[in-house]
């Protein structure tokens, strides 16, 4: 189940960190989805990387299920 978040890390300790010096090397999906929507008031284009963000780990979620059936007794679905 864990590997459905994979990608979703806490964004508020990166965002509490950044600063102009290493703004380049700590932006991450959340951060990013963050500026765009409420800084840059682009919000469809937040809400599409967003979506994004949540379809690759709906895949991952899927992948890592269809494993877990193979090798073992138990998977989600």
């Amino acid at each position: 189940m864990n590997v459905g978040s994979v990608m979703n890390l806490g964004y508020e300790k990166i965002l509490l960190m950044q600063n102009p010096l290493n703004m380049e090397s700590s932006n991450v999906i959340a951060t990013f989805v963050y500026e765009q929507g409420l800084l840059e008031a682009q919000y469809s284009y937040a809400a599409a990387v967003g979506l994004f963000n949540s379809a690759i780990n709906a895949v991952l979620l899927i992948v890592v299920n269809k494993i877990a059936a193979k090798l073992g007794d138990s998977s989600l679905f």
